[in-house]
């Protein structure tokens, strides 16, 4: 009975080794129109892989034919179906650069954003894909200034530009949490910068005042009365930019400290000056 068995076994191998699937029996046909037709219905059929083997093998025969233009269109395709969005990317820019007439160039375009957009990651990673997104969603938005997808574009930009603003944000709060107030200090001023309408403009603006304090609490005494003078100056912009914030009453009892610190330090200095000979 065993021996039964795996002879059983072995005859069906055998059996299925020697009869070729459909898709290989096509493959290996080197007969360009049924390859073409066979990678259409795989398309249609939302089998992309293979019709995106299909399709490789139908570039070349189709080459400057009226069917050149849709097999380069659906490969692009493919590879965006199958999540493979760098080379989805790369193939509808492609598919544009070389069918700049085509009413399907829109379509192209914009994908090759969005397969970008795809790319673009959690806000704590690179957000090289981001830029990339932002840069192809504008590109569109300039070519097509009427297109039904600007709305979405738009939005797309708006989603990509919140996450790259959280990181660098996280990032400045980072630096100030590990006690780099004068990288803090900068990176804060190139958030407000990059993102000028950012919603978190009140709390960069009060943890500016708070991280100038901290470093020049933290300078020597040479370079104390410039930075509490700065932090001096970041505090009353605040007060004046957001006199009903939460963050006043801190603020203005750390400006305070500020003005008394000035005061010990233009004491010490004068005491330094009538002592000297």
């Amino acid at each position: 009975m065993k021996f039964n068995h795996l002879f059983s076994l072995l005859l069906v191998a055998l059996v299925t080794l020697g009869c070729k699937s459909e898709f290989e029996t096509v493959r290996t046909s080197g007969n360009p129109e049924s390859i073409l037709k066979q990678a259409n219905v795989y398309f249609e059929a939302k089998e992309y892989q293979r019709a995106q083997t299909l399709y490789e093998l139908s570039i070349a025969p189709f080459r400057g034919t009226s069917d050149a233009e849709q097999i380069a269109y659906r490969y692009a395709y493919t590879y965006y179906y199958t999540d493979q969005f760098v080379l989805a990317s790369y193939y509808f820019k492609n598919f544009a650069t070389t069918y700049g007439g085509s009413p399907l160039r829109e379509e192209a375009d914009f994908m090759r954003a969005y397969s970008n957009f795809r790319l673009s990651p959690v806000y704590r990673l690179d957000q090289s894909f981001s830029v990339k997104a932002i840069e192809g969603f504008e590109e569109f938005a300039n070519r097509y200034p009427e297109s039904e997808r600007i709305t979405e574009s738009n939005r797309l930009i708006d989603e990509m530009r919140a996450k790259m603003e959280l990181k660098d944000f996280e990032s400045a709060k980072l630096y100030m949490d590990i006690g780099r107030y004068e990288s803090a200090q900068q990176s804060f001023e190139n958030v407000l910068k990059d993102y000028p309408e950012t919603k978190r403009g009140e709390e960069i603006r009060y943890l500016m005042a708070m991280s100038q304090y901290e470093y020049a609490t933290r300078s020597f005494v040479t370079r104390q009365q410039e930075r509490f003078s700065k932090d001096i100056e970041l505090i009353e912009n605040f007060l004046a930019r957001y006199p009903d914030s939460k963050y006043a009453p801190e603020l203005t009892t750390l400006l305070e400290k500020d003005n008394a610190r000035l005061k010990e330090l233009e004491n010490v200095r004068y005491q330094s000056t009538r002592s000297r000979p």
